[in-house]
């Protein structure tokens, strides 16, 4: 039975359905943040120590590696104990990465609070999207999930501004590291007074489905999700437009100091641009979502049109604060489609599986993240900034024909149902 067909539309009241997606936008906002502890604090890794940004990439790969890998694992212990305990314990780790980060010696010390911030990263989508499927009414959902990408974006948006900001006035990158664990810990107290609303084993459609109830379906083997083709699709959808956004996140500030002469001040403000007009843009999308049937046909005008932006900026042809600009625009294409990719996702998803499927599918933006990050440092290294533009705008390109793939996959499935006598 499909959670759809489980609470009538409305059922829950709006004020429990707001709290429930409040808060995961909080849990949700503070891992995006915690994406960006470090990155935001190259410029003074790099006076400090002297690393080159293939290492400081290095970092990144290992924090997305051990999220990638943690991700996938994540899924089958949320489908087991629940979504809950493992939230309180992901933002442990992201204070105890603050903590380690802020003391660290050298880049050994680095690579440990890079991994451990990592491992909080880890189960994040699966205990988001399996508390937003359970506690949240299916009338609402896409505002879930609109709102769930909008507070994302929030916290890579605040993170450069947070962490760069503090180290400015002090004149310490480590008192910024130490400031977000605290930050960590406020956050990690707020879920705990507010744990009844994020209980997953309470949710209007937590007991579907119950082994060995009359008219159950025959439980699957925990794997077997692995054989279906959507599942592959969404993961290599994640997988390039992640890439594109690494390069963004990571490296459009620098290439566009060297490209266009601007200083470092200004163009850190491109990452905060980006992820404001794509928070703009979901919410937009959240409301397109549930008026379109194909979703696949919004993700592949949204990402095209951000790769074009992205080109543009790349030739080099704009005025300097023109292309800050237009590079922070292509962030509106690209939340415009978040919505939609997560409820294609969803209508992809067997039922019963939703941890094991978004944890699998999410440690596509991982290995993204991971994989090309020191390929755009190695660019950036060798002069090659117009790169980090075209291959962003590629890369955008290779996910529009992955979501395009999972739609008619899904609207294949769709007319087989409609086809099956009752």
């Amino acid at each position: 039975m499909s959670t759809s067909s489980v609470s009538a539309p409305g059922a829950t009241p709006l004020r429990q359905d707001a709290r429930t997606i409040g808060l995961i936008g909080l849990a949700h906002g503070s891992s995006h943040f915690f994406h960006m502890l470090l990155p935001p604090l190259f410029p003074w890794l790099i006076a400090e120590f002297g690393f080159s940004y293939s290492e400081l990439g290095l970092l990144v790969t290992v924090f997305f590696v051990v999220s990638g890998v943690g991700q996938a694992l994540a899924g089958f212990l949320v489908d087991k104990v629940g979504a809950r305990p493992v939230l309180f314990v992901a933002l442990a780790c992201f204070a105890l990465a603050g903590l380690v980060a802020g003391t660290a010696g050298g880049y050994a010390g680095l690579v440990v609070a890079a991994a451990l911030a990592g491992l909080g990263n880890a189960p994040f989508h699966p205990v988001d999207f399996t508390i937003l499927n359970k506690r949240v009414s299916q009338a609402r959902l896409g505002h879930a999930f609109s709102v769930h990408g909008i507070s994302g974006n929030l916290g890579w948006a605040t993170a450069p501004l947070f962490m760069a900001g503090i180290a400015t006035a002090t004149g310490s990158w480590r008192i910024a590291c130490l400031s977000g664990a605290a930050l960590a810990v406020l956050v990690l107290a707020v879920m705990v007074w507010q744990r009844d609303a994020l209980d997953d084993r309470q949710g209007a459609w937590a007991h579907q489905s119950t082994p060995g109830a009359a008219g159950a379906p025959p439980a699957e083997h925990p794997m077997a999700f692995l054989r279906l083709p959507s599942v592959w699709l969404c993961f290599s959808f994640f997988f390039w437009s992640t890439c594109a956004l690494s390069a963004i996140q990571s490296f459009a500030s620098p290439a566009l100091q060297t490209m266009y002469g601007l200083p470092l001040s200004l163009t850190a403000l491109v990452v905060t641009g980006y992820m404001l007009c794509g928070a703009a843009g979901m919410v937009v999308g959240g409301f397109l979502v549930g008026r379109v049937a194909r979703l696949e046909k919004i993700i592949s005008v949204c990402l095209a049109a951000a790769a074009v932006l992205l080109v543009l900026v790349g030739t080099g042809w704009l005025p300097g604060m023109a292309a800050v600009v237009v590079a922070a625009l292509a962030g509106l294409g690209t939340g415009i489609a978040s919505p939609s990719r997560d409820m294609l996702i969803k209508r992809a998803a067997p039922p019963g599986a939703t941890g094991r499927v978004y944890g699998t599918v999410y440690s596509g933006l991982d290995l993204g993240f991971s994989v090309a990050a020191p390929v755009f440092g190695a660019l950036l290294d060798r002069g090659l900034t117009g790169g980090i533009f075209y291959g962003s705008a590629l890369a955008l390109l290779l996910s529009v024909g992955s979501a395009a793939l999972v739609g008619a996959g899904v609207a294949a499935q769709v007319r087989r149902s409609a086809a099956t006598p009752a």
